[in-house]
């Protein structure tokens, strides 16, 4: 199973179609309302813009006057489609955003939408199935914390018992991850961050996770994505654990960092001299060396040498203006001033400067961060405790050797985290 890389993010992104409702249902508001009423096509429907390599996840969310379209990877969140004209089975919608406009030009067929989208003079086919958006139960209290640009919220896990206890601030990964390890670019869920806040809970420890500025709960944060930086994602982490130090409920306050989160989380600990830092499959290189050597398992020769070149120009700190269409989901204009600024770092020099003590933990079958990566870091801080986990993927749950078994596992909420884990974790912390 190929991964596409869309948005620069490190979590592989599967191609979702979720059914949620049965053809005779679809077929029932047909026979009422004929398919002249938009009554007809109500609900949500799952698909993707199928841009060649890089298709692209979509939600829309369709009312008996309007409708609305969501494209996660991009942080776009239920936005209001301008027109939606369906007669005879024919079905056309579309929106400006950001000046641009978009259109998609379809066909109903019972549970199905296919057709045309056009932006730019480019098109490409899109296919859409009714689905449902699902909604994973959280665990938590929750609480607040004031940012400069507004409100971030977040979800406490406590420990039964007296206190004061300690606490780990837990920062999911990169794109639209949130804060139970989730993806809206995969069907079905893995919740291993939930799992974990709640076994530290069972442990005696507290945590605070959260979703990232622009992300689920905290969507309406970091206004356009042009004006993102990494630096947001830090400053967001930093004030977590001022808040929880400013809490005579926590004893010590240290930090969780996956995948993205953990670049995010040396940092911030370094910035508020946290106690304790733990990273699980962390990059100990570069983002655009670890862009790069996921670019070579999906891109033709003549894309990779361009990706290559934009990077190189983006690590200078320099823009660029022309991009193919088919790299435009990773080096669009709009998200090339946060590659410049997540490109400034490199996890190998970060993590030398925490004072605190460092766990750098990482799974033998890790198929996007290997467990080089976790070596790469313990070279760079020799008194970190490194721990490989073996058999354990890039979201915490044990998977078989084949990639396509891997990649189930990122589907499944049952799976407990992987064996060892939470006893390196624990050790750890106890300490």
């Amino acid at each position: 199973m190929k991964k596409a890389i869309l948005f620069f993010c490190l979590l592989a992104s599967i191609i979702f179609i979720v059914a949620g409702c049965s053809k005779k249902d679809v077929d029932s508001k047909t026979d009422q309302k004929g398919l002249d009423a938009l009554e007809a096509i109500e609900g949500v429907w799952n698909g993707t813009i199928n841009i060649p390599n890089q298709p692209l996840p979509i939600i829309l969310k369709f009312t008996e006057d309007k409708g609305m379209l969501s494209i996660p990877v991009q942080g776009l969140d239920n936005f209001p489609l301008s027109n939606v004209d369906l007669e005879d089975a024919d079905l056309k919608f579309g929106a400006t955003i950001q000046g641009q406009r978009i259109t998609f030009d379809g066909k109903v067929e019972n549970d199905k939408i296919s057709g045309t989208f056009t932006q730019m003079g480019q098109s490409f086919p899109f296919e859409l199935v009714r689905g449902s958006v699902e909604e994973t139960p959280d665990s938590g209290d929750a609480v607040e914390v004031q940012l400069e640009d507004g409100m971030m919220s977040g979800l406490l896990e406590m420990p039964k018992g007296d206190g004061p206890f300690p606490l780990m601030v837990i920062i999911a990964g990169s794109g639209p991850t949130d804060r139970n390890g989730n993806s809206p670019l995969i069907p079905g869920k893995n919740n291993s961050l939930k799992m974990l806040a709640e076994q530290l809970a069972d442990n005696g420890i507290a945590s605070i996770r959260y979703d990232k500025r622009m992300i689920g709960e905290n969507a309406k944060l970091g206004g356009k994505e042009e004006d993102l930086r990494f630096d947001d994602y830090i400053e967001d982490a930093a004030a977590w654990v001022n808040f929880a130090k400013a809490d005579d409920r926590f004893s010590k306050v240290g930090i969780i960092g996956h995948s993205e989160g953990s670049l995010i989380g040396m940092v911030a600990a370094e910035k508020t001299d946290a106690d304790m830092f733990i990273s699980i499959a962390g990059p100990g290189r570069p983002i655009n060396e670890v862009l790069l050597e996921q670019l070579e398992q999906q891109l033709p020769v003549n894309l990779l040498k361009e990706s290559d070149d934009i990077l190189i120009q983006l690590k200078q700190g320099e823009q660029v203006k022309t991009v193919s269409t088919e790299l435009q989901s990773i080096f669009r204009p709009s998200v090339q001033p946060y590659l410049i600024s997540w490109l400034k770092y490199d996890p190998a020099k970060e993590i030398q400067k925490i004072k605190a003590p460092v766990l750098i933990i990482n799974g033998t079958r890790d198929v996007q961060v290997p467990a080089t990566d976790a070596e790469r870091l313990h070279n760079a801080k020799e008194d970190s405790v490194l721990a490989i986990i073996q058999n354990m993927n890039h979201v915490l749950k044990e998977a078989p050797e084949d990639r396509e078994g891997n990649m189930a596992t990122y589907m499944n909420p049952d799976l407990p985290l992987a064996e060892g884990l939470m006893d390196e974790i624990l050790s750890f912390l106890k300490k």
